[in-house]
């Protein structure tokens, strides 16, 4: 494990009912199950606020058992799946079902969100109070942003008495002129429309003037452009109470990356931006302006994929490559601390959203992700749990896999 210095340092775990028990050296006593991770890392299980899981209503994407296998090999011990199903997440009744489904067929910890307005119409708010007691981790109407400032202030007005955050996916609709890629260099080269930043800081800026009002947590969605980092500095510095999350496919790769085969798979929402806009996002995360890691695991059928770049779906999957990808890109580089990438995916989303795990330490739920740094191996696609492929990392060499996922003290996954 990681002790308090950053330092690795060897260590046993006693787990009873759920609960670490015990930490510490030699330890005694009589038990059932013996795991020996020598030479493995222990940290506590990853989490990630931000999955799609497409059931109910479009299973031939993915299914609660295919996302949360995925999850589970990638390390994920807690995952919150966006309200973009079929029903969607927007009464109490629809809750219910949804808890009832994530009961039956969950192999980590689902966390739903419930969305922002019927049926992420944008029209009419939901019954904010009654859902609120429910298992719902926040408000969300992903995939579309708000574009009433009046009605984002109810909704944050409503989420505060309630105590849930509004986690928005910020985007301008009359700012996009038909766009799908990047308003950038890869775009005007090869004839695509393009998405313009402000699309998205546009409306980041205003919500965080409605945060201020309202003093609601308002945490943002997949942000990918520098003047959004810089406006969620300017927040942060204004005490104003927002949070923000960063895929790591926009810490990683910009639209100077994109490749022409399998073009449809470095189509994402947010899209790919520049360089530039990947630069303020990494930095962003090192100062901690944006506070976490999150995948926007979407996955699509390959057949959705497999249409004309217009037409194809926006999103790729991310569960089972977020861990090993940032390893390789910036702790292997010295560009991050393990520590400040662990805290990034487990620590900071527990912190920022209220929730009791994350940590690994006596007395608290026995989540923990087991770790390879050494193993090093391709990324195949063919091999993901996800019923989704459409990943743009496909054939990379990358180390640091998870090896073992327990969530509450039971196996869900594991290659040891």
């Amino acid at each position: 494990m990681i002790n308090q210095a950053g330092e690795l340092q060897s260590i046993e775990v006693l787990i009873k009912d759920k609960v670490i028990v015990e930490m510490g050296l030699n330890l005694g006593g009589e038990v059932k199950n013996v795991f020996d991770l020598r030479g493995k890392l222990m940290v506590p299980g990853l989490i990630d606020v931000h999955v799609h899981l497409r059931e109910p209503g479009y299973e031939h994407k993915e299914t609660i058992a295919s996302g949360t296998a995925a999850a589970a090999r990638g390390g994920y011990t807690t995952i919150a799946a966006m309200p973009n199903t079929n029903p969607v997440p927007d009464s109490l009744e629809n809750v219910l079902k949804i808890e009832s489904l994530i009961e039956e067929k969950a192999q980590v910890r689902v966390l739903p969100y419930a969305s922002i307005t019927l049926k992420e119409a944008g029209e009419a708010l939901v019954n904010i109070e009654e859902l609120s007691d429910t298992s719902i981790i926040g408000y969300s109407d992903d995939g579309r942003g708000i574009q009433e400032a009046g009605m984002m202030y109810q909704a944050m007005v409503r989420a505060k008495a309630v105590n849930k955050p509004i986690v928005a996916h910020c985007e301008d609709d009359s700012l996009l002129f038909g766009g799908y890629l990047h308003a950038g260099e890869y775009a005007r080269t090869n004839e695509h429309k393009g998405i313009l930043s402000v699309s998205e800081s546009a409306q980041i800026a205003r919500d965080i003037m409605l945060a201020q009002a309202t003093g609601t947590h308002y945490h943002v969605c997949h942000i990918s452009t520098k003047e959004s980092v810089e406006l969620v500095r300017f927040a942060k510095a204004q005490g104003i109470k927002v949070t923000a999350e960063v895929s790591p496919h926009h810490l990683i790769l910009s639209d100077v990356d994109i490749k022409t085969e399998n073009l449809s798979n470095f189509k994402m929402n947010p899209p790919l931006r520049s360089p530039a806009d990947r630069d303020a996002c990494v930095q962003g995360l090192l100062d901690g302006t944006i506070d976490i890691i999150a995948t926007d695991h979407a996955p699509h059928h390959e057949a959705e994929k497999a249409q004309a770049i217009a037409q194809a779906p926006f999103g790729i999957v991310g569960l089972e490559t977020a861990f090993p990808l940032m390893y390789t890109h910036f702790v292997h580089t010295k560009k991050m601390t393990l520590q400040q990438l662990i805290n990034s995916m487990s620590t900071k989303p527990a912190q920022i959203f209220n929730l009791p795990y994350g940590f690994l330490e006596v007395g608290s739920v026995a989540d923990i992700t087991v770790l390879d740094l050494a193993k090093e191996q391709k990324i195949e696609a063919t091999q993901f749990k996800s019923k989704g492929t459409n990943t743009p990392f496909n054939g990379e060499l990358v180390k640091g896999w998870p090896v073992m996922t327990l969530v509450e003290g039971s196996l869900a996954y594991s290659e040891i």
